[in-house]
């Protein structure tokens, strides 16, 4: 049968090896059957498999074990290799390397969180080890919210999708994942005229320092595909007057996008002081405190200076992203129809689109404003809205 036990005692008597006698459940001298060994004992298994055990009971009990495995196609050398090849944080040590170099800073800290914590929980465990009940129980222990225990759990999922594809695990190995059901809430938003009166402050406590704050806080309410963190990483080379074009090179869906820039933009930006091609757009003039020359805004440089300026003005709970992108998407539905707004935003989905623009409100206030006229006016009214409109009460608009 294919494995043996070995002991490194030798004989007492002759010096001789001990030889595994299966029969005897033990090893034996072969010139001096009655002599055993007692300790030190080696399993090898095939070339790859070597273990060392205490005791004879042990080392025949992993054996055995091997053998089973062998026999049900489940065996895997890997299982028994120093070093733990298929424990959970040497794989995910080695994944947190190959996405350090695929994914943003800021999505790589989130994942790097997020699998510290699960070798936190799982330590060196045999990675074929861990499978629903496992992940299912680790996701619910953590004191987050839905929507990050959700993130979580995608991370996890794509982690098992990198070991599957590395040939580390079979498709049959591939563990269940629990739904983690969330619901993301609405950013609150403002009407355009608190929006533009915390712009104009914004203008008052900042230009005098840099006018680009105020110019930044401004596109973003107005060019409303553009978020802050593709709007604070542009250089000037990326301002195409000639074409009229931001080109955005660090966005969300990982490729450039360009966004059509109004006339007045192109002239504002003439007038301002020009900087070589690769530097920052959006960059520290001299004299501002804790501030070097040409310094790069931060990625919440914005958010800083809009919040100032809601607390001047007495407004709160309002974000920049709120404040900006999704309040003015938010207003022109008076004046332009969803799908409009849509190629504004460009949201590639309905889904995403949604959270911007809460579609449904307009059609259903058209619904109670004909359920009015019904109900003040009769069936004669009701009549002569539908004849009009060809029987779509959707259409209808005061």
């Amino acid at each position: 049968m294919r494995g043996r036990i070995y002991s490194d005692q030798r004989c007492p008597m002759c010096g001789g090896k001990f030889a595994h006698d299966e029969r005897r459940r033990g090893l034996f001298c072969l010139e001096h059957p009655k002599i055993a060994a007692t300790g030190r004992f080696r399993v090898r298994f095939g070339r790859k498999t070597h273990k060392r055990f205490g005791s004879y009971k042990e080392a025949e009990r992993f054996l055995t074990g091997l053998r089973y495995k062998v026999d049900e196609g489940s065996y895997d050398h890997r299982d028994y290799q120093q070093g733990n090849p298929l424990g959970f944080a040497t794989l995910a040590s080695r994944w947190l390397q190959v996405k350090e170099k695929e994914v943003k800073p800021r999505s790589y800290s989130n994942l790097r969180n997020y699998m510290e914590k699960a070798s936190s929980a799982w330590g060196q465990a045999n990675i074929k080890t861990i499978g629903y009940a496992e992940i299912e129980d680790f996701l619910l222990d953590q004191e987050v919210s839905d929507k990050t225990r959700a993130n979580m759990r995608s991370c996890l999922h794509s982690f098992w999708t990198w070991l599957q594809r590395r040939k580390v695990i079979t498709i049959y190995e591939f563990p269940e994942f629990p739904k983690i059901k969330f619901k993301l809430g609405f950013r609150k938003v403002i009407d355009k005229e608190t929006q533009e009166a915390i712009i104009d402050e914004v203008h008052r406590i900042s230009y005098h320092l840099n006018p680009k704050i105020w110019l930044g806080i401004k596109w973003l309410a107005t060019y409303i595909s553009i978020r802050p963190g593709e709007l604070v990483k542009i250089c000037e080379e990326d301002l195409d007057l000639r074409l009229g074009l931001f080109i955005l090179r660090h966005t969300k869906e990982g490729k450039d996008k360009q966004v059509p820039m109004l006339p007045e933009d192109k002239e504002l930006i003439r007038s301002l002081p020009k900087g070589f091609p690769k530097m920052p757009f959006f960059r520290h003039p001299k004299g501002i405190r804790g501030r070097k020359l040409d310094e790069p805004f931060s990625h919440k440089y914005f958010y800083r200076w809009w919040k100032k300026a809601c607390e001047n003005l007495g407004v709160e709970g309002v974000d920049l992203y709120g404040g900006t992108r999704h309040s003015t998407a938010t207003a022109l539905r008076k004046h332009l129809s969803p799908e409009e707004i849509k190629t504004g935003t460009m949201h590639s989905t309905n889904k995403a689109f949604e959270r911007y623009l809460q579609i449904q409100n307009e059609d259903a206030l058209n619904v109670y404003r004909v359920a009015n006229l019904i109900t003040s006016g009769g069936q004669p009214v009701a009549n002569q809205i539908l004849a009009g409109e060809g029987g779509n009460l959707l259409k209808f608009k005061e």
